[in-house]
Formats: structure tokens, C-alpha cells, sequence
């Protein structure tokens, strides 16, 4: 689109920049650069245009851009005109990601970089490694309070080992995936200490208040991330005599982005370790960017256009790279991380389905589907060119932030129906064989969540404490069956590190001092690589469980119904222990996969008289393409053994 004012402006720009740019081949940014200046512009004012220097920061802003792109090598550059020919490729079913820490892989990054070929042994093509950048030591939040933005935690190597995992990952066609902390920074960040200084450019980048005037207008409507451990938003520093905004922990300063500077030091970042061969990026905490007094400071429009802002740099510089919004808020909200009135992604292509993941849990708890269905039918549909990833497990704590209406509508109060799911999984419950701990219980709300692996809240713990073969049966067929629903649901699906494995908890944290206070450490174990050499021991748990993920990965790569471009249909089936729906091929739609789950503990059946009106035949017979039989059918009725899943075809 060409707009008069924004392309003047551009030309001056161009007139204005660095000789050593100039001086660049940058055919492919500037037919980038005009294809998205009149949106850069737009956002950018929108922003920032109330102030005096919007034009020199709007010259630094094309300069930041224009350097990445001279940055970028001729490989990545490739990758990137190849990504624009091909623009839904991350919507194939061909991915499948796997979330991992370093130390917790392996011994650190060089020990990463040898151990790739388990990635390609399971049939993971996409990893997600979690936070490696420099931090204090016991002042790291698990690595998300960076002190140094392009530096790699010498304890688990350097940029060179980081290069030489991305290198290899390439050669293997793995997707790296990294964090970038979009928030805050740590307080021994260089910008805190120069602002700690007395710098007032740099006290600019955060939030810094001489009393508490203001500091108290924001705290009536802002709500506190962790009331019991980290009390308030703001703290004192002594040093600086100032208040500043502290959001999560008292060493995590927020970063202020109604200062364009800000902005243009994250693009900067996020430009350089794309240019490092990152494919996707992770943004840590991407609710929070915008603080408005009056607000809850949580999901502001300006935090959407900050986003959309980002979005259209790296699409100038780097647009072969994607972005993950990590926001787990509600459903309603976290799809607009997607792009607010958009018909495709404008902010992040990626998101994660928090919401499926409570929600499966809830399933296994109660061994029905009345909640699940409801909040999978309230689940708003994605953009095009935009994606979920869904997960059964993840590094950090589970909860139960289902909606309200959606829980009365299946039948229970919400206070009680938590407090069972609390109870269920901290193994407090009756007959409960979870083996999770509470995490962050609200004293005055009741409020809790949930820490424990996926192979523990499962059962396979307790099943291997008792020596109970049927338990640990159990335990393996609903890891298998959660796993099963994320690979099919319509998403990239994302493994835990250990699940394939069946890694059960780790108590080892509370012997270190650095982790001892945060139980979430309990489900970031590091693996045994002796143990999981039983993977390839027949009659072994680890076997059962990496086999069967292995296959159902393998077939889903195979399947085209189970890529990504809104081609699933929810079927209410009048049995509330199961879960239905309809996987269909977008350019064959003829080409369809019922997907069937039981998450009872006995044997159910699906009544197929009931789906002949979504075009399903109740005398048709049916192959399970996952085990390559037919299923048990008697009387236009699918049998289902207990937790067990179905991907069927009609034959």
C-alpha cells in the first residue's frame, strides 16, 4: 500500500542511512522493507509518534533492521526464500517439537549437539531449548531473569557450542527453538546497573519512581503474580533510592516500552539470535508488555501492537523466523496473541493450548469428558497461517483456570470441582494414584496448582512403588492416550523432555539450595541415559512408551488430515467417558480420520448411529490406523477398552 507521508519518510530514511549499509546488497530488504513500511510506520507512530524524536528513532529502527539483514548469512537467507514460497509449512503434520533444558538433556550444549540422533530416533523435528542465556546464580527464575541478553550461561557452554547445535540441527532438518524474555530483565542486567548509577537514559528502560505516588495507582488494579513468595509490583533499591516496577520477582525489572529505545534493543536481540539459525522464537511473558495505570497491566492493545510491530521487522530481516506468544491467560485472550482483527497471523504464528492441557488432566481425573468437551467447543477457532501447540506436559506448574461458565455447564461448582483436582493429583484424594505436589496454594482464595511429570500424575510412580503391574498397565495406556489426542488434535504437538521415557518425579531438588523453595524442579529431572537405553529392552516400560510414540509419530507424519488449517470437527457422542471428533483432509475433505479416546478406566462404546449425520456410515467398518486392525464393532457400536484411542478410516 502506498501512503504519501510514511514513503517520504522512508526516503529520507534510505537518504540518511550508514554508508556501510548503504554500501550492502540489500535487494531482498528493500522489497521487504517497502512492502512493510506503510505497517511499520503506522504501528511505530501509533506508539511513538507523540514524541520529538519519532524520527531519529524511526531512522534507528530501519538501521537495527537493515544490520540484521546484513548479518544474516547466505544459508539462513536461502531458508528464508524458501519459507515465503512455501508460507504454511509449519501448518504440516510433519512437525512434532519436544521441549527440553540443556543439563536436564544432557550435560550441557557440546553433550546436546552429539545426542541429536534421539531426536530423529523418536521422530522430533522441532526443539524447544529452554532458557540458556546468562543469569545470576540463585537469582535466575529457572533462567528467565537474563543478565545478559547475547551471552550463552557459561555453565552450559558458549555461542560457538549454541552454533554448532544449530548447525546440526539443520543437517537433521530439527527446527531450533529459544527463548527470548521479553519483559523484564534481571536487576544485574548492565541496563539496571546503569540505571541503579544514576543513568536516566537507562532508568528510561524501566519503570523507576522516587515514591510511592504512582507506584500505588498502579497497585489498586494490578493483580500480584505470586502473592506468598513475591508480595507487591514494585520494590525499593536502596542503592538508587527509587522504586522500581518488579512484576515477578524482586531481581526482575521491568522493561518499559513506551520508550521506543526499548523496542529497538529487543528487535536488535531478537535479530541476533535469529541470525544465530534460531527458527522460531519463544516470547516469555508477552501479557505483560504493556503498563497502563488503571489497568491490570495484563493484555493491553499497545502490548498486541508491540508485538505486531516485531512481527513486521523480522518479516523485513528474518521472515523465515516464527514466533511463540507465551501467554497463558484465557482462551478469549490468548487468541488474540495471534493478531487482533486479522484474517492471518499478525503477531505470533504460535501459541500454546494451555487451555487443552487443563482440560485433558481434568479428563483423567474424573474419567469423563463433560468439562473437556465444553471448553473445547468455547476453544475460538485460529487464524489462518497461525497455529497451537499443544501439550500434555510442560516445565512449569498445571492449572485449573478453566472458565466458570464452562465448568457449571458440565455439572460441578467451580471451587469444589479445583479443589478435587488439586486433591486428585497431590494423591490426597481416595484412590487416587497421582503423585503430584501442590505448588503455589492462595491461602486466602483456595487457589492451587499442581507439580509433578507426566509419568507421576499418571500413576506409574505409584504403580512402580506397589509393584502393581495392572497400575503401571494403566499408567502407560493414559500417557499413551493423552499423547495420542495432542498428536491428532490439529497443532504442532510438544513433547517433555523425559515423557517418552516415562521419567517419574525427581525429589533430587530438595537437596540444592537453588531450587529448593520451588517445587516445579520436581518435573525438570535430568535424564539417566544408562535407564534409557531399556527403550530398546522388550518387555520394559521404557520400551512400551517410546515404541508406541514412536509409531503414533510416525503415522501421523503420514496422515494429511492431522495438518493444521481448521479441519476439525467436535462430535458430541452420547457417552460422557469418550471424546469424538473428526480430523478431514483441507484439499480432500473425502479423506477423513474419527479420532476416539476413552479416558474410563472400563471398556466403552461408541454408538455410530449417532455420527451418520456428519457423514459417518453406522454399518461402515473401519480400520485403526494407529495399530493397523479392525476395531471390535457389534451392532453399529465401536468397543473401546479402557483408556485406550482410536484413529480410524473407513475402509
Amino acid at each position: 500500500m502506498y501512503e504519501q507521508v510514511s514513503h517520504s519518510l522512508l526516503n529520507a530514511i534510505l537518504d540518511d542511512l550508514k554508508p556501510e549499509i548503504r554500501r550492502q546488497d540489500l535487494r531482498h530488504f528493500y522489497t521487504r522493507l517497502g512492502a512493510n513500511f506503510y505497517a511499520i510506520y503506522s504501528l511505530f507512530f501509533n506508539l511513538y509518534g507523540h514524541r520529538e524524536d519519532f524520527k531519529p528513532q524511526m531512522l534507528r529502527l530501519v538501521e537495527t533492521m537493515a544490520k540484521g539483514y546484513i548479518d544474516r548469512s547466505a544459508e539462513l537467507e536461502r531458508v528464508d526464500i524458501a519459507r515465503e514460497q512455501d508460507h504454511n509449512w509449519f501448518l504440516s503434520q510433519k512437525w512434532v517439537g519436544m521441549a527440553l533444558y540443556t543439563n536436564g538433556f544432557a550435560d550441557n550444549l557440546a553433550d546436546l549437539a552429539t545426542k541429536t540422533a534421539y531426536f530423529q530416533e523418536l521422530g522430533v523435528n522441532l526443539v524447544h531449548i529452554m532458557p540458556i542465556l546468562m543469569c545470576p546464580t540463585g537469582k535466575s527464575d529457572g533462567g528467565y531473569a537474563v543478565s545478559d541478553f547475547r551471552q550463552i550461561d557459561d555453565r552450559l557452554g558458549d555461542l560457538n557450542d549454541l552454533r554448532r547445535v544449530a548447525e546440526e540441527f539443520r543437517k537433521r532438518d530439527i527446527l531450533l527453538v529459544l527463548d527470548i524474555v521479553m519483559n523484564h530483565t534481571s536487576d544485574e542486567h548492565e541496563w539496571a546497573t546503569q540505571a541503579v548509577e544514576g543513568d536516566k537514559r537507562y532508568q528510561d528502560y524501566y519503570f523507576v519512581f522516587d515514591n510511592r505516588e504512582i507506584p500505588d495507582m498502579f497497585e489498586q488494579t494490578m493483580p500480584q503474580i505470586f502473592p506468598e513468595s513475591a508480595p507487591g509490583n514494585f520494590t525499593w533499591n536502596a542503592r538508587m533510592q527509587k522504586w522500581v516496577m518488579t512484576v515477578f520477582q524482586h531481581y526482575q525489572w521491568d522493561l518499559n516500552y513506551s520508550n521506543p529505545e526499548v523496542f529497538i534493543e529487543m528487535l536488535d536481540i531478537i535479530l541476533f539470535w535469529a541470525n544465530q539459525g534460531v527458527d522460531i522464537l519463544r516470547l516469555d511473558a508477552v501479557a505483560f508488555l504493556w503498563k497502563k495505570i488503571g489497568s491490570s497491566c495484563q493484555n493491553e492493545r499497545n502490548a498486541h501492537l508491540i508485538l505486531q510491530l516485531m512481527k513486521d521487522c523480522c518479516q523485513v530481516t528474518a521472515p523465515g523466523v516464527l514466533f511463540i506468544a507465551e501467554a497463558i491467560v484465557t482462551p478469549l485472550e490468548v487468541i488474540k496473541y495471534f493478531g487482533e482483527d486479522a484474517i492471518i497471523a499478525k503477531e505470533c504464528e504460535i501459541a500454546y493450548n494451555a487451555t487443552l492441557m487443563a482440560l485433558l488432566w481434568d479428563a483423567i481425573a474424573t474419567q469423563n469428558t463433560k468439562l473437556l468437551y465444553q471448553g473445547v467447543k468455547n476453544l475460538p477457532a485460529k487464524l489462518e497461517r497461525a497455529t497451537w501447540l499443544n501439550y500434555v506436559r510442560c516445565h512449569d506448574d498445571i492449572g485449573f483456570g478453566f472458565d466458570d461458565n464452562d465448568i457449571r455447564a458440565a455439572g460441578y461448582e467451580p471451587y469444589a470441582h479445583r479443589q478435587f483436582l488439586v486433591n486428585y493429583f497431590s494423591g490426597q484424594f481416595e484412590g487416587s494414584p497421582a503423585r503430584g505436589m501442590v505448588f503455589m496454594r492462595n491461602e486466602t482464595t483456595g487457589d492451587a496448582r499442581i507439580s509433578g511429570s507426566l509419568a507421576s500424575l499418571a500413576g506409574l510412580e505409584a504403580g512402580q512403588e506397589m509393584n502393581d503391574q495392572g497400575l503401571i498397565d494403566a499408567a502407560i495406556k493414559t500417557i499413551l492416550l493423552l499423547h495420542s489426542l495432542i498428536l491428532s488434535f490439529g497443532g504442532i504437538p510438544l513433547l517433555y523432555n523425559g515423557d517418552a521415557l516415562g521419567v517419574v518425579n525427581d525429589y533430587g531438588y530438595r537437596d540444592d539450595p537453588g531450587k529448593s523453595d520451588d517445587n516445579r524442579w520436581i518435573h525438570r529431572p535430568k535424564i539417566n541415559w544408562d535407564r534409557a537405553e531399556l527403550r530398546k529392552k522388550q518387555s520394559t516400560t521404557e520400551y512400551s512408551l517410546f515404541n508406541a510414540m514412536k509409531k503414533m509419530i510416525a503415522i501421523r507424519k503420514e496422515t494429511s488430515a492431522f495438518a493444521d488449517f481448521n479441519n476439525r470437527e467436535v462430535v458430541e457422542v452420547d457417552n460422557p467417558h469418550l471424546l469424538c471428533f473428526i480430523r478431514f483432509n483441507h484439499d480432500r475433505p473425502s479423506e477423513r480420520v474419527l479420532v476416539v479416546a476413552n479416558f474410563d478406566a472400563n471398556p466403552q462404546y461408541l454408538d455410530l448411529y449417532l455420527l451418520r449425520s456428519r457423514g459417518i456410515d453406522p454399518f461402515g467398518q473401519f480400520i485403526d490406523v494407529y495399530s493397523g486392525s479392525k476395531p471390535a464393532q457389534y451392532d453399529r457400536r465401536i468397543v473401546l477398552q479402557g483408556y485406550q484411542f482410536y484413529w480410524l478410516t473407513e475402509i
